[in-house]
């Protein structure tokens, strides 16, 4: 057998020269990486380009600044494309649930929607931003199109508008101001009073002064007595600045609207298509019919044609854009359509033909959709039903409606199979008398009937953006992203002590989040932990972009069904009628091209409705409450700070403040990660969820705010302090002044 002859030894190979010159996708994630500004040097020594080839590295920077990939930051100076700068002239377009402004840069010609910035807290005395206040502001990136602003200064502050409730002066008045968030008074002095009475509730706007202490303003609008309930809401709506009238444009578009004829429509005038809606309800925009067929169920939902009379660019197109969304008050609606439309013509009233766009959709016996088609209709409503009429005629006979709550039982079977998160928020109804005056506040029944119809709400919106893609039209989305791993973290710091936990960020599903919900179910913390968990959420949003619903676990989804006050829906039916050829009067080339921004103002109506709506309800709770001053009330402790505890009233489900000065001496520690308070002396712990009797101090209907006192002293505590305070001893904590558990960074938020 013969060895193989050995094969010589391979010279080493010399290493690889380094490139000269980095590439042009190198020099591009080293600007994305950087974070900030880079000089040219920093470019040359990061890839170790010598002298000799700094000549051609300028021309790579050159080539990347003409293709738009980077930009100019000064001499010399290069950053990222689309990048803002370090610091920007922003404006604050909303408030998120937890009370921090969101803004936008007020200058934006980069590709796509502009960045979100999340402005950090007001200095101490400085009041908090408002929507439409404009600040210089210090820019720290955080994530794509995300920042964290710091305000450097304030811009034209004297462009603001003031609202407030009007006190008589010697020499003028002042306004107190209704935003709870604003300690300081304006001035007002003679002349620019517009002859306001005491007590009136006023919109102002600031004018030239000193810089220190009282600033003047001039009264410009009267509003109403803040003694008149039926004023409450007027509050939310001026200082949110929502739109109350139309123009005269919109108001003559709409008085000169003609019912809709048959023409080229589907006639569905003999299908018993019935409305269910509140008994309080005042436009109808969608109808609903179900039957059963071969392996499963048909079933149509006709919404209200409203695009067939606001047209692209026209007066009432241009309004409704404006407001984005119809805002509901206790007292009043302020529709995103005039009355003539809203009431009239696009409601689907009983025994009226109307014209319709609607969805025919078949599902198995599983609630799986099958098939579903659009179309152009005209219908007539057989019934005008409420929620509470539908739920009684079915408990009382199975066969009333049977095909309506067999195809919801289905449904709802595909929806607890796909896993969404139920969170169980009851909704508080602020019930008026004929004086305006409040006469109960009460949770909001949910009923079956109410979930019937949402479930074919979802499904008819689910087929219009199945519809869109199918058509390859652009379609405003209503996406809902992941909860953010900060808020992640604070809910699963919350679940601990609890003794629940929740399993890693990553591979977190809707359904996870809701086996949480249903442990804690009829038990004292379950509407805390619902509270919690929905703070947890990221904010749902309209987008041209699809990234799915989380929330209801759903890969794609639109709205369809409300576009009597949703314009959100509108688009959506101008969509569907362009991309199925049913009418000529669907998107415009301006709908198209605007649709990013369109879904960023909307977006912000949205937010700015329900701050305006969530604060009316805050000022009638107070004012309901403000005749009960003294009286003890069962609570649970819903928020925990280093300053004091916030605390929920059972019976009514308004919130107010349990400040530190009330609770007993201690050496009070509060503990971020637990959020709790404990004494250092008694051992006692104040934490999230639990029972607590209060003693209402203090109710403001002018902010809507509510102020707490202990009920009754605590074993080993004592009584709350009455205000003063024990004399400390040199180098002591104290008493009462609040401790952190352990010296922290301060954290920075990162969404």
């Amino acid at each position: 057998m013969h060895k193989k002859p050995r094969a010589k030894a391979a010279k080493p190979a010399k290493a690889a020269a380094a490139p000269a010159l980095p590439s042009r996708d190198s020099v591009k994630q080293f600007l994305a990486e950087a974070g900030q500004n880079v000089h040219f040097r920093d470019v040359a020594r990061a890839f170790s380009v010598k002298t000799e080839d700094r000549k051609a590295l300028r021309g790579i920077m050159k080539s990347l600044e003409v293709s738009g990939d980077a930009e100019r930051a000064g001499r010399k100076r290069f950053t990222e494309a689309g990048r803002l700068p370090e610091s920007a002239l922003v404006e604050v377009t909303g408030i998120d649930r937890d009370g921090e402004a969101l803004a936008r840069p007020v200058v934006w010609d980069g590709p796509g929607r502009p960045p979100i910035i999340f402005m950090h807290a007001e200095a101490k005395g400085q009041a908090a931003l408002a929507p439409g206040a404009r600040v210089l502001a210090k820019l720290r990136r955080v994530g794509p199109d995300k920042y964290e602003g710091r305000t450097i200064k304030r811009i034209a502050e004297q462009a603001g508008s003031i609202v407030g409730v009007f006190h008589v002066t010697p020499h003028g008045g002042r306004i107190e101001p209704t935003d709870r968030r604003q300690k300081t008074e304006w001035i007002v002095p003679e002349g620019e009073t517009m002859h306001a009475q005491e007590g009136e509730i006023v919109r102002a706007e600031p004018l030239p002064g000193r810089v220190f202490g009282p600033k003047p303003a001039r009264v410009t609008e009267k509003l109403g007595s803040i003694n008149d309930a039926r004023s409450v809401s007027l509050i939310a709506i001026a200082q949110h600045g929502i739109p109350m009238d139309f123009t005269d444009g919109a108001l003559k578009d709409a008085e000169k609207a003609k019912p809709v004829p048959l023409g080229k429509r589907t006639d569905l005038r003999e299908l018993p298509l019935i409305t269910i809606d509140g008994h309080d309800a005042r436009d109808y925009d969608d109808a609903v019919f179900a039957e059963k067929v071969e392996h499963g169920y048909r079933l149509i939902v006709a919404i209200a044609d409203v695009a067939h009379y606001v047209k692209p660019g026209s007066p009432l197109d241009r309004c409704a854009r404006e407001r984005g969304n119809s805002c509901y008050f206790p007292d009043r609606v302020v529709p995103m359509l005039p009355e003539a439309l809203s009431n009239g013509l696009c409601s689907l009233k009983p025994d009226e033909d109307r014209g319709c766009l609607f969805v025919e959709m078949h599902i198995n016996v599983h609630g799986h959709k099958q098939s579903h088609k659009f179309g152009r209709g005209l219908m007539r409503s057989a019934a005008r039903k409420t929620y509470e009429q539908i739920q009684a005629e079915f408990e009382q006979s199975p066969e009333n409606h049977a095909n309506l709550f067999a195809a919801y039982f289905a449904l709802l079977q595909a929806r607890h199979a796909r896993g969404t998160l139920d969170l169980d928020l009851p909704e508080r109804k602020v019930v008026l008398g004929e004086d305006g005056q409040v006469q109960s506040v009460a949770p909001r029944p949910r009923l079956d009937s109410h979930k019937l119809i949402e479930e074919f709400m979802i499904l008819a919106n689910v087929c219009a953006a199945e519809e869109l893609e199918r058509l390859s039209m652009p379609c405003m989305y209503r996406v809902h992203a992941p909860p953010a791993p900060e808020k992640l973290d604070r809910l699963r710091n919350f679940l601990h002590t609890l003794d629940i936990s929740l399993k890693p960020g990553d591979s977190l599903h809707p359904r996870d989040l809701d086996h949480i919900l249903k442990l804690v179910a009829d038990t004292p913390s379950a509407s805390l932990v619902n509270e919690t968990m929905l703070r947890a959420q990221s904010q749902a949003e309209y987008s041209p972009d699809n990234i799915g619903h989380f929330g209801l676990a759903l890969s794609r989804y639109a709205h369809f069904t409300s576009p009597i006050r949703r314009y959100a829906d509108l688009l959506v039916h101008r969509a569907l009628i362009t991309g199925l050829k049913l009418g000529n009067d669907g998107l415009s080339p301006e709908d198209i091209a605007g649709f990013a921004i369109t879904a960023e103002q909307i977006s912000g109506t949205e937010r700015r409705a329900a701050l305006a709506e969530r604060d009316s309800a805050d000022r009638y709770l107070a004012l309901y409450l403000q005749h009960r001053i003294g009286e003890l009330f069962s609570g649970r402790v819903s928020g925990v700070t280093k300053f004091g505890l916030f605390v929920t009233l059972i019976e009514s489900g308004a919130s107010g403040f349990l400040s530190m000065a009330s609770l007993p001496d201690d050496h009070w520690i509060f503990d971020e990660a637990t959020q709790t308070l404990s004494g250092r002396r008694s051992r006692h712990v104040f934490s999230l969820a639990q029972p607590i009797d209060v003693r209402l101090n203090e109710a403001r209907p002018v902010t809507g705010g509510l102020l707490f006192g202990m009920a009754e002293s605590i074993p080993g505590l004592g009584t709350a302090r009455r205000g003063k305070t024990a004399q400390a001893k040199p180098g002591k904590t104290k008493p009462g002044k609040v401790k952190p558990s352990k010296p922290k960074q301060k954290q920075k938020r990162h969404r």
